[in-house]
């Protein structure tokens, strides 16, 4: 997540469905269910005093069961529904406060948003159905082609500007539809569920579509879902909602290691934690490593001390260069060598900090050494044995 701050911030947000919705927020309901106060009240409680904050650069995923209040949440976002009470700050100004004129505005040139059913225009050609935000937008039909043009680029789909939706599988007009958001260059992508009605295979590609755009684009995105999978591969935090509250919000660890409640617990129950550990969680401080200006005798000195049979080797610039074996260090001694400084060695296997279990699992198969976490620098900063990916699963099976 980008650390400049909030791009959304909630505060206290409430939506009450039906006449006098104000009598619901009166202390003597504070305490009473939604089921309660639509028996006694006749109303029905879509958001309850629901705060939340959102980072410039984050996917912010909201999943919760039909009737939860997270499409509720979405809409009232943008004003397509107007909450009862409560702020939604954009970059610091409470959009509940703007006019209809500035509120156009914002929609048009601040946020856009994506839905499960795509709303294209079966007579639009692809190109036409991009554009067609721009072109509301007043831009000229050369410009508002070439913007449509780059966000179809950008999408996966050049070559088929002049197609229409008809002739294109349901993924390809979910791209459309993503392409058309795009086009408009927003800072704020709302997604209501719009994946949700695409086959397996094409949701996945769409998911890993969705996480390299973010890559290349950096735009915050709130994304809503009923799938917990889907929030986990996706959201940098998510908010599960029940009841038009949010129950508890956290990172996808957090989440599935660290359940608050009987529900939440119930909702996690089957994910695997290595989809959701990383391996920064489970690494380990280094047992020994070497420089490249020491040399060999030294090397075995500390493998010696360690117990280990193959140490890392660390470069001059102080980046990992490698794993030198116990046998590589004798012949070395046997060269007659003072230094390590272009000796050959084994390439050791390396993973970032925030590579889940899942994927490293593989990787420690295909190898007899322990696997190096270095960051973006190629500065070893961790590693982590085969032993260590059962045992960090194991302890938070155990916390569950």
């Amino acid at each position: 997540m980008n650390a400049q701050g909030p791009e959304i911030e909630v505060n206290g947000l409430w939506k009450v469905f039906g006449n006098r919705p104000e009598r619901a927020l009166q202390p003597e309901y504070a305490a009473k269910s939604r089921d309660e106060i639509q028996e006694e009240l006749g109303l029905v409680v879509g958001l309850r005093d629901v705060s939340f904050n959102v980072g410039k650069g984050e996917i912010y995923v909201v999943m919760g069961l039909s009737g939860s209040g997270k499409s509720t949440l979405v809409r009232c976002l943008i004003r397509l529904i107007e909450a009862t009470q409560g702020q939604i700050h954009f970059d610091g100004e409470d959009i509940l406060t703007y006019s209809q004129e500035r509120l156009i505005e914002f929609r048009r040139q601040k946020v856009a948003m994506v839905f499960q059913h795509y709303g294209l225009l079966p007579n639009r050609s692809v190109i036409d159905n991009v554009s067609l935000g721009l072109e509301i937008q007043g831009v000229d039909k050369r410009t508002r082609y070439a913007m449509a043009s780059g966000a179809i680029e950008t999408v996966g789909l050049k070559g088929w500007e002049n197609y229409y939706p008809r002739e294109m599988s349901g993924g390809m007009q979910q791209r459309v539809g993503l392409a058309r958001a795009l086009a408009v260059n927003p800072d704020v992508l709302l997604m209501d569920e719009p994946f949700s009605g695409l086959d397996p295979l094409i949701r996945r590609e769409m998911q890993d579509e969705l996480i390299s755009l973010e890559t290349e684009l950096n735009k915050t995105i709130v994304f809503i879902t009923h799938d917990l999978d889907e929030a986990l591969k996706l959201g940098d935090r998510i908010a599960i909602m029940r009841d038009g509250e949010i129950i508890q919000e956290g990172s996808p660890e957090e989440i599935v290691t660290l359940p608050t409640d009987r529900y939440v617990s119930e909702f996690v129950q089957d994910v695997s934690r290595a989809k959701v550990i990383q391996a920064k969680a489970i690494m380990r401080e280094p047992d020994a490593v070497v420089y490249e200006r020491q040399g060999p005798r030294a090397a075995l000195h500390l493998m010696q001390r360690h117990d280990v049979g193959a140490i890392f080797l660390i470069a001059r610039d102080f980046t990992l260069r490698g794993i030198l074996t116990e046998a590589q260090a004798h012949d070395l001694v046997a060269e007659g060598r003072e230094s390590l400084y272009g000796a050959p060695i084994e390439p050791a296997i390396v993973v970032e900090p925030e590579a889940y279990v899942e994927d490293v699992i593989p990787m420690a198969a295909q190898t007899e050494y322990r696997i190096a976490v270095v960051g973006d620098n190629g500065s070893l900063l961790g590693e982590i044995h085969k032993s260590a990916l059962l045992e960090g699963i194991a302890a938070r099976d155990r916390e569950m």
